[in-house]
């Protein structure tokens, strides 16, 4: 029976294969110096010389973003690790029912899990990145090892090896670190992206160069989209030293731009407010647009007779009719004609308000009395967390209103979009996303992460940010209930080492002294539906479908999705008990290795199956 493998996908693996599909040639396996197991290696020298004509060689100038760190930090996107996420149904609100993820861990780990569960599914991502300004805290990543020691890189052998650090101006890799932080994450985050999807990025003046150019290398330069600016505060810093910074930045990288393109917005009133009926023309309102325009049109030069019987000799000097003598009297004959109150002034075309599009295409400037600013921000979570030191009270969130508006421009109300933000802090973007939920009726999905990074000073109630954010979120679904709202909550996931002892891994260091502890690979203490999600990860499932249990034949049997995926880890598995599970013909289905009652049913397995129910596809941990 064959076995999941348990850890994230090893990229540089799957990118191999893709290299070895189209040179075929290029490829080679080669023996891994840490677990002596062959790997796919490609022939670099036989790569070059297929690719002769094009490949850039050696030192020689290009155009092209480059830091120290780059290299490991693109290694360290593609290294798989053996971690899992794990459910904590104690924190999460209507874990059964709740289509939407909050996930406690570092997120580039947390990205690499999810990678198969999320790919090519992901709407819109939104994040709001530390900013490189020497005071923030940025993600210490251990490039040392290589991509054989993902044991170790994970955490399984060394947990202090991820930290919180300051990243200071002193610092020799002061841009370089910041840069190396967000590189292999934005990487992985494209892979999520649908061929629909959309990044927006927040991003002040310190790094907004380096990250367009890397935005660009990671999505292509065709495909970035725009910068937006924001303005966030409503009035000018007195105390500043040279200019009062009263904006930051967005920036905007779709996955396919000739396939992603905003949403229109609503009209505002002031925009309904332009459109009258002063003639009470039955079409309803219209307003009146200049029939002239500068650009030279041979048919756009005639004279006209107004209604009053004054002659119009032409359009005014260096102008011309924007439309032909043909298509004006047209016009003229349907009342789309607006001449004046007293039909002698000149012409100008009727614009009907039933005949305009329903919404405005969107701009790059955004003001705060439309999307809100900084203090809109903390008053909000002040509303919905309760602070006793002001300290932890974070002075970069972002307003509600600002996200709603990124949510509005990248989703529809019924498409079930999922909005991804793996810097989630105090879930500012999935409060925007279940408020533009409750306005419009819409169903989309929110995933927020955030690394459990402790406050300033502890709290009663919350000892990390991502405490600060389950609170904050905890409370909104609270209020829109009490309102009498139709709302879910979220189910809360942990990142954490792998069920699995080391020995499913490196099954060649087993030593015949632990042979007995080794009998069962899965850790002490782990629960069945903490195994449940690493075979949700593993085989790429919806970690937010429905889960039932169920006992048969006295063994606990999880359901997910009725027959998406059914699983039983307890000891002492049957035959009976795996012809029942058959009989059910689910499309997947998954055992405990050491579960089974003896050998012998382990082995009739997957037999029972193929006569039963051969379309299962059958799988052992």
């Amino acid at each position: 029976m064959e076995k999941l493998k348990m850890h994230s996908p090893d990229l540089s693996q799957e990118n191999i294969a893709k290299i070895r599909d189209l040179f075929p040639g290029c490829v080679t396996e080669a023996r891994d110096e840490v677990t002596g197991k062959l790997r796919l290696a490609v022939d670099f020298d036989q790569l070059r010389q297929e690719l002769s004509d094009s490949i850039v060689e050696g030192p020689q100038e290009r155009y092209r973003l480059d830091w120290p760190g780059k290299r490991e930090a693109a290694l360290a996107a593609n290294s798989p690790i053996a971690k899992t996420l794990r459910p904590v149904r104690d924190q999460s609100i209507d874990f059964d029912a709740s289509n939407n993820l909050l996930i406690e861990g570092d997120n580039l780990e947390v990205l690499k899990v999810i990678q198969e569960s999320l790919l090519g599914r992901v709407k819109l991502i939104y994040i709001d990145p530390p900013y490189n300004t020497g005071r923030d805290f940025i993600y210490d990543d251990d490039y040392s090892q290589g991509t054989g020691d993902y044991l170790n890189l994970s955490g399984q052998a060394d947990e202090g090896g991820r930290r919180l650090v300051a990243n200071t101006e002193a610092n020799g890799r002061f841009h370089s670190d910041w840069l190396s932080m967000l590189y292999p994450r934005l990487r992985l985050a494209k892979n999520l992206l649908a061929d629909d999807g959309v990044v927006f990025v927040s991003i002040d003046d310190n790094e907004v160069d380096s990250l367009r150019k890397m935005g660009s290398e990671i999505f292509g330069d065709s495909n970035f989209v725009a910068t937006i600016i924001w303005q966030k505060v409503y009035a000018p810093k007195n105390s500043a030293k040279w200019f009062s910074e009263d904006h930051d930045f967005i920036l905007v990288f779709a996955k396919n731009k000739e396939v992603w393109f905003p949403n229109p917005l609503p009209r505002t009133d002031e925009m309904e407010a332009r459109y009258k009926n002063l003639d009470n023309d039955p079409r309803g309102p219209w307003k009146a647009e200049n029939m002239t325009a500068r650009n030279p049109y041979d048919a756009g030069v005639y004279s006209l007779t107004t209604p009053s019987g004054r002659v119009i000799a032409g359009p005014p000097t260096g102008t011309y009719w924007r439309i032909s003598k043909e298509k004006f009297l047209e016009l003229d004959a349907d009342n789309r004609i607006w001449w004046g109150k007293d039909g002698s002034n000149s012409p100008a075309v009727k614009k009907f308000l039933s005949e305009v599009s329903s919404g405005r295409t969107p701009q790059t400037l955004w003001f705060y009395n439309d999307v809100g600013h900084t203090q809109d921000a903390k008053k909000a979570l002040l509303k919905y967390v309760p602070f006793e030191h002001t300290e932890n009270v974070l002075n970069s969130v972002k307003p509600v209103e600002l996200l709603q508006r990124i949510v509005q421009l990248a989703t529809k109300p019924g498409e079930g979009a999922i909005v991804l933000d793996f810097f989630s802090g105090s879930a500012p973007t999935a409060h925007a996303v279940m408020l533009q939920n409750r306005m419009d009726g819409g169903n989309r999905r929110f995933i927020g992460v955030q690394i459990a990074e402790p406050l300033p000073v502890p709290e009663t109630k919350m000892e990390t940010i991502f405490d600060m954010g389950r609170l904050r979120l905890s409370n909104v679904v609270e209020e829109f209930k009490a309102e009498g709202d139709e709302v879910t909550g979220f189910r809360v996931l942990k990142l954490d080492t792998s069920n699995m002892k080391d020995v499913y891994y490196r099954a060649d260091e087993l030593k015949q002294g632990n042979l007995l502890d080794m009998v069962d690979n899965v850790k002490e203490g782990r629960a069945a539906e903490d195994l449940l999600f690493q075979v949700l990860v593993d085989w790429g499932v919806d970690l937010t479908l429905p889960i039932r249990r169920e006992t048969v034949l006295g063994k606990t049997v999880l359901f997910v999705d009725e027959n998406a995926l059914v699983a039983c880890f307890d000891k002492g598995v049957s035959e009976d008990l795996v012809k029942d599970l058959a009989k059910r013909e689910p499309l997947r289905v998954v055992f405990r290795d050491s579960g089974f009652v003896s050998d012998a049913v382990k082995i009739n397995v997957e037999q029972i199956f193929r006569q039963l129910s051969p379309t299962t596809d059958v799988k052992a941990i």
